[in-house]
């Protein structure tokens, strides 16, 4: 993908539900365009389509033995891609934990009495 850095190129091959279904049978075994066809509803040039998209993104790489062409998964993009969401998972963590001291906060603090006139929380 010239012009995309190599992060985009993975999330862009991770976009599609194929081949995110793709990466899960090869993260169980190496396998061949007719084996990855099976359990697709797809044609065996779809497939193949997307396992240039999925190599291009540097996800998988492919061997030749004999008449064989067998994929294989590469997973060093996916831990960088991973380790990309996990800091903002660390931003989501850190927003739940002080909205959680908040929350026990205004508990801590009682029931609100006196509310200002039309104040929805209040009964009438």
């Amino acid at each position: 993908m010239a012009g995309t850095d190599q992060l985009s190129a993975v999330f862009s091959a991770l976009a599609d539900p194929t081949r995110r279904a793709i990466i899960a049978e090869l993260a169980a075994r190496d396998a061949t365009v007719t084996e990855l066809t099976a359990p697709l509803s797809i044609s065996m040039p779809a497939v193949s389509r997307h396992l240039k998209v999925l190599e291009r993104a540097a996800l998988i790489s492919r061997s030749r033995s004999g008449r064989w062409r067998a994929s294989h998964l590469e997973a060093a993009p996916l831990r960088e891609a991973a380790d990309w969401i996990e800091r903002y998972r660390r931003f989501w963590d850190s927003s739940l934990t002080r909205l959680d001291a908040h929350l026990a906060a205004v508990q801590a603090a009682g029931p609100v009495t006196d509310g200002p006139a039309g104040d929805p929380r209040e009964p009438e």
